[in-house]
């Protein structure tokens, strides 16, 4: 199938793509590397009027280290990202994640931002972001707006985000003493995850980000909480079944998926020695 027809503009400027997305409203979508976009367009999942394509802009690129936070912009590539020595060093589970997504061509072509505002439920960073505990930096013509990540994910392929806001980058926040973890079951490399878990350890905290599990990313408190504590792993395993919703698709039913998650949760956590 082909796209129906629309028009397209690329602004200079963030100012410039926000004054078009408050101008036209529901007719137009924001198009960055379009992985996940233009394959909607061709099935004509999405048909909007207008394309504004910010791919481009200067001020969505970069990736700074300032008062002990990482910043991403939300035009970075995967690869860019994945490949990025501060990346690699102070946030290594994004680098890790950013491996397992798709396939080279993809990476290279699809945006860090694109893929958290996508807030595809399957999809590894939404995961990594509430593991990592990330604020999302928002820009619209209100000015800037920070949304922790916790907030950020609604439901299916929905955020936090105004219809004229732009996503323009993500802030971690950086703390000595982190283990990290990351792990996923897909049925081929490169396909979409089963079920997957991105995981943090900092002092005094653990959190758990699920991806595949529903209808968005979701925490597993009840499971952090047991660990965070000292708690045994197999009573965190436990309480997967409180935390993750029971979901079946075509790839696995409910009970087989939560069997999948308490094996990750064993492999990670197991990883970190001492439970």
């Amino acid at each position: 199938m082909k796209a129906a027809a629309f028009d397209y503009i690329r602004p200079d400027t963030l100012g410039a793509a926000i004054t078009l997305l408050t101008k036209h409203g529901p007719d137009a979508k924001l198009i960055a590397g379009g992985q996940s976009l233009l394959p909607a367009l061709n099935l004509r999942l999405s048909a909007p009027g207008l394309l504004i394509d910010i791919g481009r802009l200067a001020e969505l690129r970069g990736i700074t280290l300032a008062d002990r936070t990482l910043h991403i912009g939300a035009g970075c590539t995967h690869a860019q990202v994945m490949n990025h020595p501060m990346v690699q060093r102070h946030a290594p589970l994004i680098a890790r994640a950013l491996a397992a997504v798709a396939h080279p061509a993809i990476r290279a072509r699809g945006t860090f931002g694109g893929s958290l505002a996508n807030a595809d439920p399957a999809a590894e960073l939404p995961a990594c972001a509430l593991a990592l505990d990330a604020v999302m930096q928002a820009q619209g013509p209100a000015g800037p707006r920070r949304i922790p990540a916790a907030h950020f994910f609604t439901s299916l392929f929905e955020t936090a985000l105004a219809p004229d806001e732009v996503l323009t980058g993500v802030d971690i926040p950086i703390q000595g003493d982190t283990q990290w973890g990351f792990a996923e079951l897909a049925r081929r490399t490169g396909d979409y995850a089963m079920v997957g878990l991105a995981a943090v350890a900092r002092p005094g905290t653990i959190r758990l980000g699920w991806f595949s599990v529903g209808q968005t990313a979701i925490l597993a408190h009840r499971a952090a909480a047991i660990l965070t504590e000292g708690g045994p792993l197999e009573a965190a395993c436990t309480a997967l079944a409180d935390d993750l919703p029971a979901h079946d698709d075509p790839q696995a039913s409910a009970a087989m998926r939560l069997h999948l998650a308490r094996v990750l949760l064993r492999r990670v956590v197991g990883a970190w020695g001492g439970r």
